[in-house]
C-alpha cells in the first residue's frame, strides 16, 4: 500500500496496543516510523531496473526478519523514551506494526515475499489497489480523534482498524465473487490464468485479465451493473517469442514475479517486456527494454502510465453503469 496508509496503520496499531501506557503522541509517532520502515528498501539500488522492481517488498517485508528486528527496535525506542520498564509493551506494539505492514501489502497485486528466507514466492492477493481512500480515511480520522481526545485513543484506534479491516474483507469477498463469475463465462474454452483486480482508488469497477497461449483478454466488471456481460478486448501475443526467450534471466524473473501475467514484444533488435498486472487498457506501470543476448542490463522505459487518463476513464465507466 501507499506510504500514508502504512503510516496510519502503524500508528493505529501502536496506539491500540500501548496508547494508554505512554503519551498518545509517542505511540502515534513511533508507530508511524515503524510502519514506514519496511518500505525504505526502495532507497537501495539492486543493480538494474528489473532487479530493483523484484527486490522491493523482499527481505524488508519478510515476516521472519521482521520478527528478529522487532525486539531490537522496541529496545531502542524504550531506551530513547526512558521507558525500559515498558520494553515488553513496546515489543508487542512494534512487532505488530512491522508484521501488519507486509500483511497489508499482500492484499495488493504487486508481490510481497513474506516467506523469505524459506521461500522466494511473491504473494499478492490483488483485492485492493495500492491507494484506496476508503481504506485509509478511517485510520486517519481515528488518529486525529486519538490525538485530540487522548482518553478515547484506544477506542478510536480500534474503530479505525475495525472499519479498515471490514473494507479489506469486502474487497476480498467482491474479488472472489467476480472471479467465480468470470471463470464460469470465459471468452475462450480454456485459459492459462485469470486475474481479477480493482481499478485505481475503488472496489466498484474491476479489471479482468485472462491469459491464453495466443494472447490476453482484458475486460471490466462493475458491481453496480452485475447483469451486464463483460466486453473483452483481445491483445495477441507471439507465443514463439515467449518460448524462445523463456530462459532469458530478465524475462524469467518477470514471468515468475508476475505469475505469468506479462507480455513480450520484439522491437527491432530489442525486446519490450511488460508486467500486465499493474495498469489497464495498454497503459501499464512497468515496461522494460531487454537485450536478447543479456549483455546489457535491463532498462526501465519512461513511464507511459497516465493516471489522469485512467481515472477519467474509470469515472466514465462508473457513471455509465449506474
Amino acid at each position: 500500500m501507499d506510504s500514508l496508509s502504512q503510516i496510519c496503520l502503524g500508528a493505529g496499531v501502536a496506539t491500540l496496543v500501548i496508547g494508554r501506557k505512554v503519551p498518545v503522541k509517542q505511540a502515534v509517532l513511533w508507530g508511524a516510523v515503524a510502519g514506514t520502515l519496511p518500505d525504505l528498501d526502495v532507497l537501495f539500488d539492486a543493480g538494474d531496473a528489473i532487479a530493483n522492481m523484484v527486490s522491493h517488498r523482499a527481505h524488508s517485508h519478510a515476516l521472519f526478519y521482521l520478527a528478529l528486528v522487532s525486539p531490537l527496535l522496541a529496545w531502542l525506542i524504550s531506551a530513547l523514551q526512558r521507558q525500559t520498564a515498558l520494553f515488553l509493551h513496546w515489543w508487542l506494539a512494534i512487532g505488530l506494526v512491522l508484521i501488519t505492514h507486509p500483511l497489508l501489502d499482500v492484499m495488493t497485486i504487486y508481490g510481497t515475499r513474506l516467506g523469505l528466507p524459506f521461500t522466494d514466492t511473491p504473494f499478492g492477493v490483488g483485492s485492493i489497489f495500492i491507494i484506496d481512500p476508503l481504506y485509509t480515511l478511517p485510520l486517519l480520522f481515528a488518529l486525529i480523534i486519538a490525538l485530540l481526545k487522548p482518553k478515547w485513543c484506544t477506542g478510536a484506534a480500534a474503530s479505525g482498524l475495525g472499519l479498515s479491516s471490514v473494507y479489506l474483507i469486502w474487497s476480498f469477498s467482491a474479488q472472489q465473487s467476480i472471479t467465480s463469475i468470470v471463470e464460469a463465462e470465459l471468452p475462450v474454452p480454456a485459459a492459462d490464468a485469470v486475474l481479477v483486480t480493482p481499478t485505481p482508488f475503488n472496489t466498484i469497477l474491476w479489471r479482468v485479465l485472462i491469459m491464453t497461449e495466443q494472447g490476453y483478454y482484458e475486460g471490466f466488471y462493475s458491481v453496480l451493473d452485475r447483469s451486464a456481460a463483460i466486453d473483452y478486448q483481445f491483445f495477441p501475443q507471439n507465443a514463439r517469442l515467449k518460448q524462445q526467450y523463456k530462459a532469458h534471466p530478465d524475462i524469467a524473473r518477470i514471468a515468475a514475479f508476475s505469475h505469468g501475467f506479462y507480455s513480450l514484444q520484439q522491437q527491432d533488435d530489442k525486446l519490450i517486456l511488460t508486467d500486465l498486472r499493474m495498469g489497464l487498457r495498454q497503459n501499464y506501470a512497468f515496461n522494460f527494454l531487454v537485450t536478447p543476448d543479456t549483455a546489457t542490463p535491463a532498462q526501465a522505459l519512461p513511464r507511459a502510465y497516465d493516471m489522469g487518463t485512467t481515472v477519467r476513464w474509470i469515472q466514465q465507466q462508473l457513471v455509465a453503469s449506474e
